[in-house]
């Protein structure tokens, strides 16, 4: 199975093992900006998008899951 992502193979949750790794941290990130800020799981996306100091793997992570829940 390939990434959701990207091309390569997939790993864990449908992700490649860099675009996992992405995934947990934006996860794991989601529940101290909630906590902090009262932020929705969208707004904190969209947030993470627009952040020029996100990585580049969080912001593909992060876009994909804005269009998943389209």
């Amino acid at each position: 199975m390939k990434c959701k992502v990207c091309s390569k193979e997939a790993v864990e949750n449908g992700y490649c093992e860099l675009h996992a790794k992405a995934y947990q941290n934006v996860l794991r990130a989601y529940n101290v900006w909630s906590r902090a800020l009262g932020t929705s799981w969208k707004e904190y996306l969209s947030e993470i998008v627009k952040n020029p100091f996100t990585g580049e793997w969080a912001k593909e992570v992060a876009e994909h899951l804005m269009k998943a829940e389209r």
